[in-house]
């Protein structure tokens, strides 16, 4: 057995409000994670313009993530928080990987054929973006990557490139990362059609619940949430999806599983069961709101991000110079 801390990296994209599946299925995890290994935790903002954004409101997502990451428990000395394109090697070594991938393994990726689905051309970064994640992780030898299930595929071709370049340049060229996917039961669906995922991107604002929403929305959102018609509190996912998504939440904030939460309300009306949900994801949520407040405004932010952007850079630069030697880069 070894003591050796293990390396963790992962990230999220500024594109808005970060939102309780988020929460409840990665950040979490993320504070838990720094406590016993060395975590790189990013705000890629790259990842965010391979579709067009508004450039102030992008700024304003990149200092939100960053407030949000420490409201929920990141710390800044425990952790390395950082923006993306403050350390030029991701852009770097994304070329490299693009180099090295093939357009059949990048038109398969399930994200790419979402959102370019019905359109007879789409950005070229959305295409080639997989690259650029797998320079994320490849950047900072990073041994552990949690992420949700939905990016398996990503992380298989991440491990993919690097075992490719390990065979043609060295076995050494790149640590070879593993997943840490989360359990099924972690996933949050949306309130409005539990059989999507929770999204920042989905019209209908009342399907999620944000970190940052207020309470008047939260009692909406989960009051108008999808169940069903036959009244039975019952953790099903399959025959009663609405219902186990809220026992779900319920069971994620409260630190007990859903089919206890369930027992709990066995003989009960589904009202209820939203009302409770309501106290107890506003609870869960007000340190949060609280510390957020403390943090967005304060001039430590911009600081703490070119402190952890500097810190990131000093593990990336050696990794880069390794792969651009084996590669026959430079002078």
């Amino acid at each position: 057995m070894t003591d050796k801390r293990l390396r963790v990296f992962s990230g999220v994209q500024p594109t808005g409000n970060i939102h309780i599946g988020n929460y409840l299925g990665a950040l979490r995890q993320f504070v838990a994670l720094q406590e016993e290994n060395d975590c790189i935790y990013c705000i890629v903002d790259l990842h965010a313009i391979t579709m067009p954004k508004d450039p102030a409101e992008l700024h304003a997502h990149i200092l939100d993530v960053a407030a949000l990451y420490m409201a929920v428990g990141l710390d800044p000395k425990k952790s390395i928080l950082f923006v993306q394109s403050e350390v030029p090697g991701h852009a770097e070594l994304s070329w490299i990987l693009t180099c090295c991938s093939y357009t059949g393994e990048l038109s398969r990726m399930t994200q790419f054929k979402d959102k370019s689905r019905g359109n007879e051309s789409a950005p070229t970064g959305l295409f080639v973006y997989p690259a650029l994640m797998a320079a994320d992780i490849l950047l900072y030898d990073a041994d552990v990557v949690p992420v949700g299930q939905d990016q398996r595929q990503h992380i298989e071709l991440t491990r993919d490139l690097a075992i490719r370049v390990n065979n043609r340049f060295g076995e050494d060229t790149f640590v070879v990362p593993e997943g840490r996917f989360l359990k099924e039961g972690a996933r949050v669906m949306a309130l409005d059609d539990p059989a999507a995922k929770m999204s920042k991107s989905a019209e209908n604002e009342m399907s999620r619940i944000s970190l940052l929403d207020d309470d008047a929305k939260i009692k909406k959102a989960i009051m108008r949430a999808t169940t069903d018609s036959d009244g039975e509190i019952r953790y099903d996912i399959q025959k009663k999806p609405g219902v186990s998504n809220l026992l779900a939440i319920y069971g994620a904030f409260a630190g007990i599983s859903a089919e206890d939460v369930a027992a709990r309300y066995q003989g009960q009306g589904y009202g209820t069961l939203k009302k409770d949900l309501v106290e107890i994801t506003v609870d869960a949520l007000r340190p949060i709101k609280e510390r957020f407040a403390e943090i967005r405004p304060s001039n430590e932010l911009a600081r703490i991000l070119k402190d952890g952007a500097a810190r990131a850079d000093a593990i990336a630069g050696p990794v880069l110079a390794r792969v651009k030697e084996r590669f026959g880069l430079g002078v």
